[in-house]
C-alpha cells in the first residue's frame, strides 16, 4: 500500500514546458506515473511527450481529471500557481520550486489549510511510491517496493538511505520529501500520522537536520500515538552555530535547533538513531 501517490495518481505538471518541467516529466512518464496534463499559460492546445498542456489549471483538470498538481515554476510564479491548482480544486500539491520567500509561504500555507489542500515541499524532492508513482526528482531506480515508509527534510540524504535500504533487501511503502524551509506545507507529524495509519507500512524512517523544532515535535507525537517502530537520523551533527546546511530552515540560532538536542528528544521516545545513513538497515532489522 502507500501515502499519498499511487498507480490511481493522475498526474498535473505546472510549467511542464519549461527545462526543469520537461526533464522531469520524462522521468516521471518513463517511471510509470499517469502525467496526464501540463499547464503553461500561453501554450494551451500544444501536446509534449504526448500530454496535452492547457492554459489553465482548471481547464486541465476538467479535460483530464487530474487529481494531483506538481510545481517546476519559478519561485515570483510559484505562489499564483499554488492558488490556481487549489481553486481548480486539487487536494495535493507538490511544490519543488526553490527560494521561497517565507511571507509568501505563509500566504500561500494559510489559504491551502483553509482549503482543505494537502502541500508537500517547496524546496523538496517530491514523493516516491515504488513500482506505482513519481511525483518529483527522487531517482526511481534506487528504490523498490516494500514496507517501510520514509520521510525526511534532507532531498539527498533521502537518496542515500532509500540506496541502502533497497542494498539491504527492505523496500520502501513511499518516500516522502517534505523539504527543509522554515515555512512549508506537510511536516513530520502529518507524515507520521499516515503512516502509523497504513497497514502495509511495518516500519518508518525519519531523516532530520539542524535547525527548528520539527523534529522534537515529532519525536513527542511518535512517543505519544505511533504503535510502528521508528529509526531516525539526524543530519548536520557537526554543524557549528550560525552556519546554514543546505536548507533556509536549517540554521542553528542561539541554543536552538542543535543535533544533539533532536537525538536527545528521540531517544527518549524510544526511536533509534544512526551514527550514519548506512546504518539504518541494521536498526530496523
Amino acid at each position: 500500500m502507500s501515502i499519498l501517490v499511487n498507480k490511481d495518481t493522475r498526474l498535473l505538471v505546472q510549467g511542464m514546458t519549461g527545462r526543469e518541467g520537461l526533464f522531469h516529466t520524462k522521468q516521471m512518464i518513463a517511471y510509470g506515473t499517469r502525467v496526464v496534463a501540463g499547464v503553461t499559460p500561453g501554450k494551451g492546445g500544444e501536446w509534449v511527450e504526448g500530454v496535452p498542456v492547457f492554459d489553465t489549471v482548471k481547464a486541465a483538470v476538467d479535460s483530464t481529471g487530474a487529481n494531483c498538481a506538481i510545481l517546476f515554476v519559478p519561485a515570483r510564479f510559484a505562489p499564483d500557481a499554488m492558488y490556481e491548482s487549489a481553486d481548480a480544486g486539487l487536494k495535493l500539491i507538490v511544490t519543488i520550486t526553490e527560494n521561497m520567500p517565507v511571507q509568501d509561504m505563509m500566504r500561500v500555507r494559510q489559504y491551502l489549510d483553509q482549503q482543505g489542500v494537502r502541500l508537500v515541499g517547496p524546496n523538496c524532492p517530491g514523493l516516491l511510491t515504488p513500482g506505482e508513482a513519481k511525483v518529483g526528482i527522487i531517482p526511481g531506480h534506487v528504490a523498490r517496493p516494500g514496507n517501510v515508509g520514509i520521510v525526511a527534510r534532507s532531498g539527498t540524504l533521502t537518496y542515500e538511505v532509500i540506496q541502502a535500504l533497497t542494498a539491504s533487501g527492505m523496500g520502501q511503502s513511499t518516500c516522502v520529501g517534505i523539504g527543509g524551509d522554515p515555512v512549508k506545507g506537510m511536516n513530520f507529524i502529518d507524515v507520521l500520522e499516515l503512516f502509523n495509519a497504513d497497514p502495509l507500512t511495518d516500519r518508518v524512517v525519519l531523516i532530520g537536520e539542524i535547525g527548528g523544532n520539527d523534529e522534537e515535535q515529532a519525536a513527542d507525537y511518535i512517543a505519544d500515538h505511533m504503535t510502528k517502530p521508528v529509526v531516525a537520523f539526524i543530519a548536520g551533527q557537526t554543524a557549528p552555530p550560525g552556519k546554514r546546511m543546505g536548507h533556509a530552515g536549517a540554521i542553528i540560532e542561539g541554543g536552538s535547533g542543535l543535533a544533539a538536542d533532536k537525538i536527545k528528544a528521540l531517544l527518549a521516545a524510544n526511536v533509534r538513531v544512526a551514527a550514519h545513513p548506512e546504518e539504518i538497515p541494521s536498526l530496523l532489522r
